[in-house]
C-alpha cells in the first residue's frame, strides 16, 4: 500500500536508517526501486484475492504481516542496538504508541481484506488510494488547519472517480467488499497521520514499522483462532499468497521504499508510487480476468490524477515559494 509522499518527510518512510544500512543511489536507479514497490503493492491484491478462497481474512492478515516482521526485523534490531547505545531506545509510552499504530495497520488490512473477497482486484487497488485525500481531510478537524481548495477537490474527484469505477447510477452496483474496502480508508489514513510521529520521536523507521507489524499481527491471528476455521490444508493452499505478500509486500516492498526515498525526488516518488493502483488494475485484468467499461476506466483515471494532485500539490507549492524567495 502506498503512503503519500511528503515534502517535509512528516511520513516514517523519509526517516533516516542507520549509516550501515546507507547505500549510495542514482536518481535513476531510486525511481526504478520505486517503480519495482509500486509493482509489487498493486500485484500483491491479486494474491489476496486468491488467498480468499482457502483462507480467512484475519488468518491470512496475521501470517503474512508476521513474516513481514521477520523480514525487517534484522534492520529492527539493528537499530535498536543503534539507540540503546545513544540511550534512546523506546519508553513504555513510545511501545504503546507503536501498539496503536498496529492496531490501526490492523483494521485497515483487514478490512480490506474482507473486502477482497466480493470485489475486483482493480476496485481494491483503487478504492483504496481513497485514503490519499483523507488524509489532509482528518488533518484538518484535528488541527482545524484549513487544507489547500486543491484537497476538496481531489476528494469529490475521488468519490466521483469511485462511483465510476464501482458501475455508477445506483447503490446497488456497489458489491459489500467495495464498502468494505473504501471503509478501511479510514484507519489508512489515521495510521499515515501519526506513524510520522513515531517514528520522528524513535528515530527508527525500521523498529516503528517492525513493531507495528508484530502488533498488528498478534491481533489478527488472536482475533482469528477464535472466529475462524483453521486448517492445514488451508495454510498450505494459501502459502504461495502469504509469502508473496508478507516477504514482498510487507517486508521487501517496505525496505526498498525507504532506501529508494533517500535519494529520489519528492516529486518523482509521488508519480512512481502512485502507479500501485496502476499495476493492480493491469494484474487484476491478466491474473483475474478483471474487465471495466469506458466509465471504470474514467472512473480509474480520475482517482490517480485526484491522488496524484493531493502528493504533488504542496511540492508544487514550496517551488514556487522558493522561486518567489530567490527572486526577491
Amino acid at each position: 500500500m502506498t503512503q503519500p509522499v511528503q515534502a517535509d518527510a512528516s511520513t516514517f518512510d523519509d526517516v533516516a536508517i542507520p549509516s550501515s544500512t546507507h547505500v549510495p543511489l542514482t536518481r535513476a536507479r531510486s525511481n526504478a526501486l520505486l517503480l519495482l514497490v509500486a509493482l509489487i503493492w498493486g500485484s500483491a491484491f491479486v494474491a489476496q484475492s486468491i488467498a480468499t478462497r482457502s483462507l480467512g481474512s484475519l488468518m491470512f492478515t496475521g501470517l503474512r504481516f508476521a513474516l513481514g516482521a521477520g523480514v525487517v526485523g534484522p534492520f529492527a534490531w539493528r537499530e535498536w542496538r543503534t539507540l540503546r547505545a545513544r540511550d534512546r531506545q523506546p519508553r513504555p509510552r513510545d511501545i504503546a504508541h507503536i501498539a496503536g499504530l498496529g492496531t490501526l495497520l490492523f483494521l485497515g488490512a483487514a478490512m480490506q481484506q474482507v473486502g477482497m473477497q466480493t470485489t475486483t482486484v482493480t476496485n481494491a487497488g483503487f478504492l483504496t488510494a481513497l485514503y490519499i485525500p483523507l488524509v489532509p481531510v482528518l488533518g484538518w478537524l484535528a488541527s482545524r488547519h484549513l487544507p489547500h481548495w486543491t484537497t476538496w477537490l481531489a476528494a469529490a474527484g475521488c468519490v466521483a472517480g469511485s462511483w465510476l469505477l464501482t458501475g455508477g447510477g445506483s447503490l446497488a452496483n456497489f458489491h459489500t467488499g467495495d464498502w468494505w474496502v473504501i471503509a478501511s480508508s479510514l484507519p489508512w489514513a489515521l495510521h499515515v497521520m501519526l506513524v510520522g510521529r513515531a517514528a520522528n520521536k524513535l528515530h527508527g523507521a525500521m523498529l516503528v514499522a517492525c513493531g507495528q507489524f508484530v502488533a498488528c499481527s498478534a491481533l489478527a491471528l488472536i482475533l482469528g483462532l477464535a472466529t475462524e476455521p483453521v486448517t492445514a490444508r488451508g495454510i498450505g493452499q494459501a502459502f504461495g499468497a502469504i509469502a508473496y505478500t508478507g516477504v514482498l509486500s510487507v517486508g521487501l516492498g517496505f525496505t526498498l521504499q525507504v532506501v529508494a526515498q533517500r535519494h529520489a525526488r519528492a516529486a518523482d516518488s509521488a508519480i512512481v508510487l502512485s502507479s500501485e493502483s496502476v499495476f493492480s488494475a493491469v494484474a487484476g485484468a491478466l491474473f483475474m480476468g478483471d474487465r471495466i467499461g469506458a466509465s471504470g476506466l474514467f472512473g480509474c483515471a480520475l482517482i490517480l490524477a485526484c491522488v496524484l494532485v493531493v502528493q504533488l500539490q504542496p511540492i508544487v507549492r514550496r517551488w514556487f515559494a522558493d522561486d518567489r524567495t530567490e527572486t526577491t
